[in-house]
Order: C-alpha cells, then sequence, then structure tokens
C-alpha cells in the first residue's frame, strides 16, 4: 500500500516541492497544518467564552483566546497565499531546471526527434505556462485550499470525540465515504489518457499558429484567423470535455452518498441535541459541538482536487523523461584527441542509418499510425554509404529532397551514430574521439540556424555566452581582442556594415534591431569563418545560403572557399551555381553514392549531375538585346 502511494503522481509531487525548497515546504505545511486548526479553533474558543460568560467569571483569557484565533483567521490564509506563489514558482523553476539536464545531457539529438516522446515532452514543457491549467504559483494555492478544507474537517471531528467516541467514527467517516463513493469526481483516476494528451497537443499547435510571429504572415496572408481560432476553441473544448468524462459524478453513487451522510447527520445531530435537552452537556459544550459537527462536513468539500491533479501530472513527465531521453540520446564519448584531424581524410565506410521510429526525418503525420511509423523506421535513409573526402579539398553533395543529405551532415556532426558502418577520420572510427573534442574541430552552418537573441558579437562567436565573456575583466580584454577576427568574418561573409557589435539582434530590447534573412544568414556565414579562425578543421554548410539570391551565394562561396582553402569543406546545396566552385561533387540518391567528380567531370558524363544542372541552369536564360538566349547568372 505505501509502495503505491510513492509512485503516485501526487505524494511526488510533494516529494518534488521539498526538494526544490525545504524551508518553504516546511513552512507551507505549517501554516497548512495551522490553518486546519482554525475551525476547531474558533468552535473552541467560542464555547470557552459562552463558558465564561455562563459562570460569570473573568473573560480576559477567553477574549484573548478569541482575539487570537481572530488575528490568526486574518493572517494566515494571505501569508500562506504568499508562501505558496513563492513555492510554486520554486518548484517550476526545478522542474524547469530538470527538464532542460535531461533534453542537453545527451549528447546525440533522437531524444528530440522521437513522436512517442513527444506527448511527455509536451506536458513537461508547457505545464507552467498557463495553458494546460494555472501556472504552479496560483495552483500551490488551490491545492492549500483544498487540504486546509480536509485538515480543518479532521480537526473538528477530533474533537468530537469530547462528546461521545462514536461521533466523530459515524460523521467523519460519512463524510470520508464521499471521496470514495464519488471516486470519480476526483483525482484518483488518471485524466492524462493518450487521448487528452493528443487533443492537448493539438489545442496546443492551433494556439502557436495565432501568437507565434512566423506564421502570423500566412495565417492573416491566406485569411486562416477563423480557422485557427475555431480549431482551437474545437480542440479545447474536446479537452475539457475528455477530461469531464473521466471526472463525472454517478448518479447511483450521489444517491447512494446521500442516504449515507444524510443518516449519519440525523443521528450525531439528534443525539446531540437530546443530551443538550437533558443536560449533560452545557452550553458552551452544545457551542462546541454543534460547530465542530458541521465543520466536519469539510472533510468532503477538501482533499486532493483539480489543482493537485494538474499540477502534478507533469511531475512523473518530468522525473522519467531523463532516462528515457538517455537512453535514446546517449551516444558514448571516446576518449581519443581530435586535435589537427583530419590531417589525411574523412571516409563514410558502407555507412547504414535509419532513424527510429517517429525521428525527424520521417515525414509521417502527427497522428499517422503504428503501421505507417513503422514503415518509415524500417526504411534507410543511408544503405551502404561509401565516400572518402581529403582533407584540405571541398566536396558538395548534392541530390533529391529526402536523399540523405541532411543525414551525412548530423551523423558528421556525430548528433547521430551509423547503424551500421563507421565514418573514420584518418583510418579512426568517429566513435573513438572525444565527442567534444571533434566538434570544436567542426564550423557548421545549418538551414535553420540560431538566431541568437545577443549581441552581434556573440552571434558570430557564441562561445561568449557560455564563458561568461563580458562579466569580468579577463574576459573583456578577451572579447576586445577577438573584436578584429570578428568583424574580418563579417567582412568575408558580406556583413562588415550590417551594425555595431555591441547591437542586440532583436527589436524587443533597447537600441536592438532584426534584419533580414539574408542578411542573417551572412551572420551565420561570419560563425563559421570565425569558428576557422579559431581553429576548426572542418566546414560544414547546409543549404547555407537558401535566402541569399544567386548572384550573391556564388560571391559568397568564392569568399568562403577562399577563406576555408586549408580546411576540409562540405557543402551541401541544391544550388548548381554554388557547388560547381568545389574540387568535387557527391551525387546522392536512394542513401547511395550514384555519382562523383568535378563539375567538367559530372557535366561530360551526362548522367543525374548533367540533367539537374541543365534543369536549374535553364530557369535563369533570358533574351539580349539582339534576341539572342543568354544565361543570367553564374550558371553559364
Amino acid at each position: 500500500m505505501l509502495q503505491r502511494l510513492r509512485v503516485r503522481k501526487e505524494w511526488r509531487f510533494f516529494g518534488v516541492m521539498y526538494r526544490a525548497a525545504p524551508r518553504l515546504a516546511v513552512a507551507w505545511w505549517t501554516l497548512l497544518g495551522l490553518r486546519g486548526l482554525l475551525p476547531a479553533l474558533v468552535a473552541v474558543a467560542a464555547g470557552t467564552l459562552v463558558s465564561a460568560v455562563t459562570r460569570s467569571a473573568s473573560l480576559v483569557l477567553p477574549l484573548v483566546f478569541v482575539g487570537i484565533v481572530f488575528l490568526l483567521f486574518q493572517v494566515l490564509n494571505p501569508l500562506q497565499q504568499m508562501v505558496g506563489a513563492d513555492l510554486g514558482d520554486r518548484t517550476g523553476a526545478w522542474l524547469n531546471d530538470r527538464l532542460l539536464a535531461a533534453t542537453t545531457a545527451p549528447h546525440g539529438l533522437a531524444h528530440l526527434e522521437r513522436a512517442d516522446l513527444n506527448d511527455e515532452l509536451s506536458l513537461a514543457r508547457d505545464f507552467d505556462l498557463g495553458i494546460t491549467g494555472p501556472p504552479l504559483s496560483i495552483s500551490v494555492d488551490f491545492i492549500a485550499s483544498g487540504l486546509g478544507e480536509l485538515f480543518g474537517g479532521i480537526a473538528s471531528a477530533v474533537v468530537l470525540f469530547g462528546f461521545a467516541w462514536w461521533a466523530p467514527i459515524v460523521l467523519g467517516g460519512a463524510w470520508a465515504s464521499t471521496h470514495w463513493l464519488l471516486r470519480e469526481s476526483g483525482v484518483w483516476r488518471d485524466r492524462n489518457t493518450d487521448e487528452v494528451r493528443r487533443a492537448q497537443r493539438h489545442a496546443d499547435y492551433a494556439y502557436r499558429l495565432a501568437v507565434d510571429p512566423p506564421p502570423a504572415k500566412e495565417v492573416r496572408l491566406f485569411g486562416l484567423s477563423d480557422w485557427v481560432v475555431e480549431r482551437f476553441a474545437t480542440r479545447r473544448r474536446q479537452l475539457y470535455d475528455l477530461q469531464w468524462r473521466a471526472t463525472r459524478l454517478r448518479e447511483k453513487s450521489v444517491l447512494g452518498c446521500l442516504a449515507i451522510v444524510l443518516g449519519a447527520n440525523v443521528l450525531v445531530f439528534w443525539t446531540l441535541a437530546h443530551a443538550a435537552s437533558a443536560g449533560a452537556i452545557s452550553l458552551a459544550g452544545v457551542v462546541v459541538y454543534l460547530q465542530t459537527a458541521i465543520g466536519t462536513s469539510s472533510i468532503a468539500f477538501g482533499g486532493l482536487n483539480w489543482a493537485l491533479d494538474g499540477a502534478s501530472a507533469p511531475v512523473p513527465a518530468v522525473l522519467g523523461l531523463a532516462a528515457k531521453m538517455d537512453a535514446i540520446g546517449h551516444l558514448t564519448s571516446g576518449g581519443r584527441s581530435a586535435a589537427g584531424l583530419p590531417a589525411r581524410e574523412i571516409r563514410f565506410r558502407d555507412v547504414t542509418f535509419a532513424y527510429g521510429a517517429g525521428d525527424g526525418d520521417a515525414d509521417a503525420e502527427i497522428d499517422a499510425g503504428d503501421a505507417a511509423r513503422e514503415r518509415v523506421r524500417a526504411r534507410p535513409v543511408l544503405a551502404g554509404f561509401d565516400l572518402t573526402i581529403p582533407a584540405g579539398s571541398s566536396m558538395a553533395i548534392v541530390g533529391a529532397n529526402g536523399a540523405g543529405k541532411t543525414t551525412l551532415a548530423k551523423l558528421l556532426c556525430r548528433l547521430y551514430d551509423p547503424t551500421a558502418g563507421a565514418i573514420e577520420i584518418d583510418g579512426v572510427d568517429l566513435r573513438e574521439l572525444d565527442a567534444a573534442a571533434w566538434r570544436s574541430r567542426l564550423a557548421a552552418v545549418f538551414q535553420d540556424f540560431v538566431r541568437y537573441e545577443r549581441p552581434l558579437r556573440a552571434n558570430v562567436d557564441p562561445a561568449m555566452m557560455s564563458n561568461g565573456a563580458g562579466t569580468t575583466a579577463l574576459a573583456t580584454a578577451t572579447a576586445t581582442a577577438s573584436d578584429e577576427q570578428i568583424e574580418r568574418a563579417l567582412r568575408a561573409a558580406g556583413a562588415g556594415d550590417l551594425a555595431s557589435l555591441d547591437t542586440i539582434m532583436a527589436r524587443g530590447y533597447p537600441g536592438g534591431v532584426d534584419v533580414s534573412g539574408g542578411q542573417w544568414q551572412r551572420i551565420a556565414l561570419a560563425r563559421a569563418l570565425y569558428a576557422v579562425e579559431q581553429g576548426a578543421g572542418v566546414v560544414l554548410l547546409d543549404e547555407p545560403t537558401a535566402q541569399l539570391d544567386v548572384r550573391g551565394e556564388a560571391e559568397i562561396f568564392e569568399r568562403i572557399l577562399a577563406a576555408t582553402r586549408h580546411c576540409t569543406t562540405i557543402l551541401v546545396s541544391h544550388r548548381f551555381s554554388t557547388v560547381r566552385l568545389v574540387d568535387r561533387i557527391c551525387v546522392v540518391e536512394d542513401g547511395r553514392v550514384v555519382e562523383l567528380g568535378s563539375h567538367d567531370e559530372l557535366m561530360a558524363l551526362g548522367g543525374r549531375y548533367h540533367r539537374m544542372f541543365e534543369l536549374q541552369a535553364s530557369r535563369f536564360v533570358e533574351v539580349d538585346d539582339r534576341g539572342e538566349e543568354v544565361v543570367y547568372d553564374s550558371l553559364g
């Protein structure tokens, strides 16, 4: 029984409250206990005062007693609200800290791209945002109200022992039976089913469409505002209906419960009236026992309420995600140094890779069936992939969408490990290298690069945010010493006159600015060029210039190749104005290398690359003043 209680989410929630703020939790429980005693103390104080009046005794002590109880009534409730709000905030912060630790601890990425963890992750992530329920700072007060009434009812029942030993057992037992008879209206039935979570996820999706800036343009452009609002309202109604059905009252239980409670109250109050009329108890006793008999009813109306149900739901999700995410995203880091690598080559040796069920590259719908997810999972993205990239050379990887290009980039960054085969750096399996040391050798720019709401300086050198740059004199000197390199990287990326290095790159801050998507891409490229200056030996560019025009892309990439000529540069792109500039081009299809060579060699071959190049080049053909067709951009 005790073991079953310990695994309940409500019990675990109270344990988390103590772990988050031990002193506040003790103070909260102490205040809660005092609040629970108040109804009984009021009854006793009233009885003491009546007894003193009937005996013509001094009223000083009884009035002092009444005054103390009155003062506690005025003080305890707001004091506990203040303590509860602080405790709720600290508990939410503690849970968020654990969630961030669980998501960032694994070296890999698979745990963040798994559909089977999506519901738990959403619940754990959004619990304190006021979307699924009140924030913990508010919920804790509701929880205190429910428990305070329960404790008050129990304290009142205890006083009834002075009247008759059986009275609190009969009356308290009758009111307590409502928690079992009406258990479908309480919190003992889990309301966080898969169906409920799915409805919550859809509601959250519609909410994000409405409030997040990126989709705002299309929502307005296509006139989707009414659809978004209707979708959100429909899903929220569905969510509330599901939760209500899980907590609805049962008619038969209500009638049976009413009979039990009515019988117990009639018995106790009839006995109390009979004893009073017979003179068995004094007027003061009647006042005390009458109030406590009424107060015992709080047992039914207090207890573990809906607020505790909602507040405790994310606790097992947060605490359980750490083990699940570590198991899915864990990559064992080797111990070998990556200094100076690669000196000879990077080789993909017979690499096969398939994402787990629901992983990031699966194109399945959110609610796709298990069979569809299994088909996606079973299909390898890479199958026997073989490719050697000489150190110090540049190579472009091209192919149709879904060919596995971005997967190669993830594997090279060691965000995943191959399902079979190996990636070798100068003959050493990548898994044998220290993961952090290898990543320090990489300068990577992904298509979905991060736009940090930090100064321009930190956007080019993100390491400043983790080493405390700008907070000490030494860090300030270090930042100043690197400013010249940062500005050089920005100039090489075509963003030299963008803004001051101290300018916050977000409009939400005083003096902050925002820039276009193309300018942001130049900043991301400057980030990679700066990493090269800091010693990176491999430059990985995954669709790095998608928001630049063709001429600007070719110009920038020429600069990048010049700045990284001593590095191993790998470019993933579908723009042939860029890929033709590299040493070799690899064409990937169905997870395999189908063509490999320089631009001229592949064009002479007349294969897939030639057809793709001609197809893209034809889009840039224009007619000049003499009526002759010419290729307008650098493809020709």
